[in-house]
């Protein structure tokens, strides 16, 4: 798959396995700050060149230009952050293009082409539509073991899993998997069919056959644990996060934005997939209970997904009319512009592993209303940096809209804090110092144990509830 550049196979971290993310004393110039991976054993070292550099081969079924949703976005995200930190990073994913090896930002990228029969991506053939992916990419990791030998392997949910086992036995090196989101929490804790089942058997084979499992928030962890019987200390939390510098206030946006969209009260804005997990419908349904106190209140809600048309079909039964909006995709400049304006911004999820759309919305000082719910209420952090209400609850998210909106003292209190949090938990510097730390872990671990083999369970049948989210 196009011509790849020499590499030696002399791993960059030498000695006893054990001392492969070993940390050194900072230079005196060095300037540090902790955060605790929890799960993990250590606190990380934030902005801290260590001893040894890490070479890492992430795993991933998506990376730009090829993205289909936040995962993707991840990936290119922390092997930034990675390579900043003096780490050398490569990452196997797919293309449509033409196969080959590129370099983006100094992380190399070896791209190839599925195998097998052109299928459309989704529905019911996915799982053919990711074996032929996953043929492809395990082919691609044995080729690299010819004349490459990463420190660790990092795999990326479970559309990777067959790829992390063959690239295990390739490289004989500790695996981490980030599980981004489970099969089972998409459905609210159930597995409605047997291609659900499958898909949690997957996940189940990707962490347990890891050697640590990272999770983006506490709630996810608490989730991973239960679904796929993991000891506790086999995971770690480490937080998504966010780059400031592309998510800065252009005043002439947000202007436009109001001119364009906003009516002759408030500006609510809901953003992302239009899907019955995202809240929408709670939304559509808070908005007759604002319009007793605010008659000019305008909700306008940006993304696209399965349930288009089904929300539009309740919000026109509903009487809305001009009081609600859909744009559609927009533009990166205009959904900025658009958040900007918004007197609030509303993530109602019912399920939400982390919920970037929320530090999102406060980078650009809009004030925050979060569902409590997955990592949306750690974000919220007990409402110093969000207002929540309680999930699935259209008049908890009415009441949290009002106190906003008409108490502004604490409101732009909250948006200081909100900006403080994303500056100091939130950068991708500190990301990636704590999953470095997770690396060491998983080093220690594969050290004492070796490559985990095992053997997924038979999954539970079609229809059951294997996950309780409001417990």
């Amino acid at each position: 798959a196009g011509t790849r550049p020499q590499r030696s196979r002399q791993p960059l971290i030498t000695g006893n396995p054990t001392d492969l993310l070993a940390t050194s004393t900072p230079a005196p110039s060095d300037t540090r700050a902790s955060g605790t991976v929890q799960g993990g054993t250590a606190d990380a070292v934030v902005g801290v060149r260590y001893r040894h550099r890490v070479r890492v081969l992430h795993l991933s079924w998506e990376y730009p230009p090829l993205v289909y949703g936040g995962l993707g976005r991840h990936v290119a995200a922390i092997t930034a952050a990675q390579v900043a930190a003096g780490d050398e990073v490569t990452v196997l994913t797919q293309t449509e293009d033409e196969p080959g090896v590129d370099e983006v930002g100094g992380v190399r990228v070896v791209r190839v082409r599925r195998h097998g029969p052109e299928l459309e991506f989704g529905g019911d053939a996915i799982v053919d539509w990711v074996a032929g992916l996953e043929s492809a990419l395990s082919q691609a990791a044995g080729d690299l073991a010819a004349d490459y030998s990463p420190d660790v392997l990092h795999a990326h949910d479970w559309m990777v899993v067959n790829t992390a086992l063959a690239a295990q036995q390739a490289f004989d090196k500790p695996l981490v998997a980030t599980i981004h989101a489970t099969e089972a929490g998409r459905h609210q804790g159930w597995l409605p069919n047997d291609l659900s089942r499958e898909l949690h058997q997957r996940e189940w084979l990707l962490s347990n056959s890891a050697n640590r499992v990272i999770t983006c928030s506490a709630a996810m962890k608490r989730e991973a644990e239960h679904l796929f019987d993991l000891p506790t200390d086999r995971t770690a939390v480490v937080p998504n996060g966010i780059d400031l510098s592309a998510w800065k206030l252009i005043p002439t946006d947000r202007d436009a934005a109001r001119i364009a969209h906003a009516g002759d009260g408030p500006l609510l804005v809901q953003t992302g997939r239009l899907e019955w997990e995202k809240g929408v419908d709670l939304t559509l349904a808070a908005v007759p209970l604002l319009q007793q106190q605010f008659p000019g209140v305008k909700l306008v809600i940006a993304g696209r997904g399965t349930m288009t048309e089904q929300f539009k079909d309740r919000a026109a039964e509903a009487g809305l009319g001009d009081a609600v909006e859909f744009l559609g995709w927009m533009p990166d400049h205009e959904l900025r512009g658009l958040i900007a304006a918004a007197d609030t911004v509303i993530v109602p999820s019912r399920y939400e592993p982390f919920g970037l759309v929320a530090l999102e919305a406060a980078a650009l000082g809009a004030p925050v209303v979060v569902a409590d719910t997955g990592g949306l209420t750690e974000i919220a952090d007990n409402g110093r940096v969000a207002l929540t209400f309680p999930r699935n609850d259209a008049e908890g998210l009415a009441a949290a809209v009002t106190r906003v909106l008409t108490d502004s003292n604490v409101t732009q209190q909250r948006n200081k804090t909100a900006q403080q949090a994303l500056v100091e938990t939130y950068p991708w510097t500190r990301v990636a110092a704590l999953t470095e730390q997770v690396y060491r872990d998983a080093a220690t671990d594969f050290a004492a144990h070796g490559i985990h083999n095992v053997t997924a369970p038979e999954p539970p049948p079609a229809g059951s509830q294997v996950l309780d989210l409001d417990n």
